[in-house]
């Protein structure tokens, strides 16, 4: 015989308190997964939201470039040699 037939024929049947626990994992996983999307959902949100933000205060803004700074004068060490 094949080892899939056997597997087959011979399959263990799951308890009640293995089914209840493939039932709450289950049961789990799938709370867990909304929360997943709901939150990349919400980040994907306020992501636009910033982006779309930040946009229209750079378009509002000019740009005006920064003034040079002098450079410092190099300092003399003096001493008595």
């Amino acid at each position: 015989m094949s080892q899939t037939l056997i597997d087959q024929v011979f399959t263990p049947k799951p308890n009640r308190f293995e089914t209840r626990q493939d039932t709450t994992t289950r049961v789990a996983r799938e709370i867990i997964e909304q929360e997943v999307a709901a939150r990349q959902a919400k980040t994907a949100r306020l992501r636009a939201a910033r982006e779309a933000r930040e946009a229209e205060e750079a378009a509002s803004q000019p740009v005006t470039p920064r003034p040079r700074r002098m450079p410092k004068p190099a300092l003399r060490r003096g001493g008595t040699r």
